[in-house]
This record gives structure tokens, C-alpha cells and sequence, in this order.
């Protein structure tokens, strides 16, 4: 639905938060969580949290929300799920979660084949498909291990059954030393581009790469 800058209500964080924990508190949530927080966005949020965020949530959505969204999660960990892949790796947010125990879930850690990116730079990657033929796995089983490598999780989605199996086939083997120097050259590009309006791109991820 379209809407207008001016139909928008400014956002408090802090209260928010201060609200979301105090249902922590209560019993209603087992964790809390936060959505596309940047590394400023959580030093913001943590400068004032007396619970750290359970999630921080990065998808199509964010295009439409603002990226102070908060919601609940029965999680019983500490992740912030971003977009983050062989392709946009986000290795300052990692070194900065990494650093304040938050643990990262990567969303679409396997490209977006078949929707409005086009194209898969992730499988369809020549550096990937070379480096599963070296270990007789496939290009998804490459880019899922590195993101396990780095403590990350994610959230492979698939609907059939052997690919299924196939994302859990990752934990037998491991990447090289010469292979993650390779994966760290891959030219960087974030699938989500565009913003709105309202919530124009630098405002959703404060230029962060």
C-alpha cells in the first residue's frame, strides 16, 4: 500500500526495547529480537539493553519496514539472521557480533535463484563450482560449510527432500586454508539494492559492506 513520509510515526527504539524486555522478564518470550540492525544500530541498542537481541532479522521485508522493527522469537540463543553469503559476506558485522556474543544467522545463504535478482551469483559462481569439484561436493554444500567455518547458522530453505539431505551433508569435510583465501576475494554485492522512499537504502544498513 503506498504511503507517505508524513503518514509514518518516528520510532523509539529505547522504548520499544525497554517494552520487549520487560516481556522477557515476564515469561511471554524465551528471546527477543531485533530486524536489519547494523553494526551502528546495535551499538546504539546495546548502549541502553540490559538483554541482548535474539534476532535480527534481514529479508524481502526490509524494503517495506523500518529497520528499527523489533518482534519476539522463542529462540533460546542470541543470533541476528542477515543477509550474508560467499557473495556478501559482511565481515565487520561477524567481527562485531563475534566480539559481543551475538551469534549471526545468515539469510539466503544460497542466492536468490528465480527471483527478481535474476541470476544466482552464489551457485552459478565459478570459484565455487571449481572448489566443490575439488571436494566432490556441490556449489550449495561449499557455501554452506564456509558459513558454518565462520560460527555462522543458516537458513537453507527447500522443499525437496534431496536437497534436504544434501544441506546436511556439510559436517564431514572442511575448506582448505587456500580455499577460503579464494572465497575471501569474491567480488562483494549485497541482492537486496533498493530501498524506499521512506526507507532509502543507507538508512536501512548505514552503508555498511
Amino acid at each position: 500500500m503506498p504511503y507517505s513520509e508524513e503518514s509514518l510515526v518516528p520510532f523509539d527504539v529505547k522504548s520499544v526495547w525497554a517494552a520487549m524486555e520487560e516481556c522477557h522478564k515476564l515469561g511471554l518470550t524465551k528471546s527477543i529480537g531485533v530486524s536489519n540492525f547494523s553494526c551502528k544500530k546495535l551499538e546504539n541498542l546495546l548502549s541502553f539493553a540490559t538483554i541482548p537481541p535474539s534476532v535480527n532479522q534481514v529479508s524481502p521485508s526490509s524494503i517495506i519496514y523500518p529497520a528499527h522493527f523489533v518482534y519476539f522469537t522463542h529462540l533460546i540463543f542470541h543470533p541476528k539472521q542477515v543477509e550474508m553469503n560467499i557473495a556478501w559476506q559482511q565481515k565487520n558485522l561477524r567481527a562485531y557480533c563475534k566480539a559481543k556474543g551475538i551469534i549471526v544467522t545468515a539469510y539466503s545463504p544460497l542466492g536468490a535463484k528465480g527471483s527478481k535478482w535474476d541470476i544466482n551469483q552464489i551457485l552459478d559462481n565459478e570459484l565455487t563450482k571449481q572448489i566443490a569439484q575439488a571436494h566432490g561436493k556441490t556449489a550449495a554444500q561449499v557455501c554452506l560449510r564456509w558459513l558454518f567455518e565462520q560460527g555462522v547458522t543458516f537458513i537453507p530453505k527447500s522443499y525437496n527432500k534431496e536437497r534436504l539431505k544434501e544441506n546436511l551433508e556439510i559436517f564431514d569435510w572442511s575448506l582448505t586454508k587456500d580455499d577460503h583465501e579464494k572465497i575471501n576475494q569474491v567480488k562483494q554485492e549485497r541482492m537486496f539494492k533498493y530501498g524506499t522512499a521512506a526507507f532509502p537504502l543507507p538508512d536501512l544498513f548505514d552503508g555498511e559492506t
